[in-house]
């Protein structure tokens, strides 16, 4: 069994961060929630529950990744890196073909 070491809880403390931090802005900007609502299918009073659901949190920041202007705005609201977003993506979206552990 694989201990999880300190960097590994540091990683995933941040990008349970930044995401708390997506969906915060996101509730903050009416017109970009309705966006992604309508591209999620999910109904606003799902939100709450869903939060919990790290599927949810991947397609979350997926939205902000998949639309370099939308990423851009959230930074430059919250003052966060672009590539910090990028770090809890890849935390929740798992490994990939271009990660090397696919």
């Amino acid at each position: 069994m694989r201990r999880e070491t300190e960097y590994s809880r540091s990683n995933s403390a941040d990008a349970e961060e930044t995401a708390t931090a997506i969906l915060g802005w996101l509730a903050n900007e009416p017109e970009m929630l309705g966006r992604f609502l309508a591209l999620s299918g999910l109904q606003p009073n799902q939100l709450r529950g869903a939060a919990n659901d790290p599927g949810f949190l991947a397609g979350m920041i997926d939205f902000l990744m998949g639309h370099e202007p939308t990423l851009l705005a959230f930074c430059e609201a919250t003052g966060t890196k672009p590539e910090t977003v990028a770090a809890a993506w890849r935390h929740y979206s798992g490994p990939g073909p271009d990660s090397g552990e696919y």
